[in-house]
């Protein structure tokens, strides 16, 4: 299941931290792209988390710098696909200022977890996802039944409005069923794999960071626009 938009009506600003986090995001992969592979491997290692560093308290800024790397192609069109789906309406429910600081906070927390489940690992932990997560966390709060034109393989290809309570619920489920089962697996220290961990410490934290950072009318407005039309109904405005 590929989420590809959805509701966007009774948005009133535009989501210009949310391009500006694509943006920056791409950019920096594409840069990552140009280097050969003993430079490529250099870059992860110094601006990535690297957990046994986080744990004796070194290297603290690389909390930050990890979230904008990634690992692949798959990897960062993944990530920027659900940023652009769900981060706007996060952002017009927050502020331009509050939205950024939310999602690099979310970003931090989940880097934090991962840590401490695999304090000892070498392995550099890149990527949106967590911060992502916390995204994902906002909008199942605020917009639990907001309805997610989704597009599916079932032999054929094909898209389908499923509610956020189902979509973003399934996806938490596999994420902590997952993570438990991932415990003490051991990855070779020249290779990784997905840090569940990391997904679920940015869920937790933007569960609980949304009901501070949220605007309330904000939020009010989102939810009677939803509620007044149907999801890429022909009136509803803002469309992707």
């Amino acid at each position: 299941m590929f989420p590809i938009g959805d509701e966007n009506v009774g948005q009133r600003i535009r989501p210009y931290v949310n391009w500006s986090l694509i943006a920056i995001n791409v950019l920096i992969f594409l840069y990552q792209s140009a280097l050969d592979q003993r430079a490529l491997r250099d870059f992860i290692v110094t601006w990535g988390t690297v957990p046994d560093e986080i744990a004796d308290g070194r290297d603290l800024f690389a909390l930050v710098t990890c979230m904008f790397l990634h690992g692949g192609w798959l990897h960062i069109i993944g990530n920027m696909l659900f940023l652009w789906v769900f981060g706007d309406n996060i952002e017009d429910t927050m502020g331009h200022l509050k939205y950024g600081v939310f999602y690099l906070l979310c970003g931090v927390g989940a880097s934090l977890l991962q840590v401490l489940i695999d304090t000892d690992s070498r392995i550099p932990l890149v990527g949106a996802s967590g911060a992502i997560s916390g995204i994902l966390a906002a909008y199942l709060v605020l917009y639990p039944r907001g309805k997610i034109r989704t597009l599916m393989f079932v032999g054929l290809p094909f898209i389908i409005l499923i509610p956020a309570y189902l979509q973003i619920g399934l996806w938490v489920v596999m994420q902590f069923v997952n993570g438990f089962l991932s415990l003490g697996v051991r990855t070779a220290e020249t290779g990784g794999g997905v840090a569940y961990f990391a997904h679920i410490g940015g869920f937790l934290a933007g569960v609980a960071l949304v009901w501070v950072f949220r605007d309330r009318a904000a939020q009010a407005r989102q939810l009677a626009a939803r509620s007044g039309n149907r999801a890429f109904a022909r009136t509803a405005v803002g469309r992707r």
